[in-house]
């Protein structure tokens, strides 16, 4: 695989774009929160990765469907219809306040009047959507990379989800803290966590999960992340591969960085080892009945893959 297609991706080349775009994402985001039938763990509202971009699942006004994707090759944000109507958006430079504003008259146009809470989530110093005239920029290939990470490590993460055969969240992407995720749990209750009634049900269960974000100000590099909740002890000690992983006490996980993914020998290898070994340790530690939630072999071919062709 060439390196070309795991490329750079540097936090603060595109910090004040990545800010935007996710506050274009919870836009969209609030509207799935209104519109999309409930499912546990706020699975439903997740937006899930398209070979163009993002896509919100399959939304309701009342029984008519409809969904969003944000087409980063085209740089569209698409409205579909199940009345064989469509609608776009460009995506450009704008700020947050005129693409809600361009979000609400293209929902009102096509016959979906909706309304959400305007106030951003999961961010310091939020400031409402109809407000933001402070982010406004929109780098097109700085973007393009992000989607050609995005596509990487999603492949990879599905790949690691076939070793499971727990219960087991799909690969998605939550628009709140702006990572693509996999959760997989033991199955038991865990002790009731603190917090808003999202996360108190997000945590409801014991879980073991893996995710990539692209940085923050907290951590101003893109990463890897790998958590227990709750956190059996000892596994902030544990030594779990490759070599640049390390534990981050402020945040409370493991962590990964990119570059040190992108040019390892083999990428893919590289966060799979990441993926395995973090949650070896805190399955271990933490009890879990891994007879009863594993397949043999995570992490090798599908007997339907080329690889495994005579």
């Amino acid at each position: 695989m060439s390196k070309g297609e795991w490329p750079a991706l540097r936090f603060e080349d595109w910090k004040e774009t990545l800010a935007t775009v996710h506050m274009w994402t919870q836009v969209v985001g609030k509207i799935a929160l209104r519109h999309a039938l409930p499912e546990n763990h706020s699975w439903a509202i997740a937006m899930q990765m398209t070979p163009r971009g993002l896509a919100t699942r399959t939304l309701f006004y009342g029984t008519r469907p409809f969904s969003f994707e944000f087409d980063f090759l085209d740089h569209t944000l698409v409205l579909t219809l199940s009345d064989q109507r469509s609608a776009t958006l460009a995506l450009e430079p704008m700020t947050v306040a005129a693409f809600h504003a361009a979000v609400m008259r293209m929902c009102a146009d096509a016959g979906l009047p909706v309304t959400i809470w305007t106030m951003p989530v999961e961010i310091p110093d939020p400031v409402k959507f109809e407000d933001d005239t402070i982010h406004g920029a929109y780098d097109a290939e700085a973007i393009e990379r992000f989607h050609r990470v995005l596509r990487q490590v999603d492949r990879v993460f599905r790949r690691y989800r076939a070793g499971f055969v727990g219960k087991c969240s799909p690969v998605h992407f939550f628009w709140g803290a702006f990572d693509l995720a996999v959760t997989r749990f033991s199955g038991r209750l865990a002790p009731r966590r603190e917090g808003p009634a999202f996360m108190v049900e997000a945590y409801s269960h014991e879980v073991i999960s893996h995710g990539f974000w692209p940085g923050s100000r907290q951590f101003p590099q893109a990463a890897l992340y790998a958590y227990a909740v709750p956190e059996p002890e000892g596994f902030k000690q544990a030594r779990v591969a490759p070599e640049a992983a390390v534990y981050h006490q402020e945040l409370g996980e493991f962590l990964q960085p990119y570059d040190a993914v992108r040019s390892a020998p083999d990428p893919e290898r590289s966060i799979l080892d990441f993926m395995n070994t973090t949650y070896d340790e805190a399955a271990l530690l933490g009890g879990w009945d891994r007879a009863a939630l594993e397949v043999p072999d995570p992490s090798s071919p599908s007997p339907h893959s080329a690889k495994a062709q005579p």
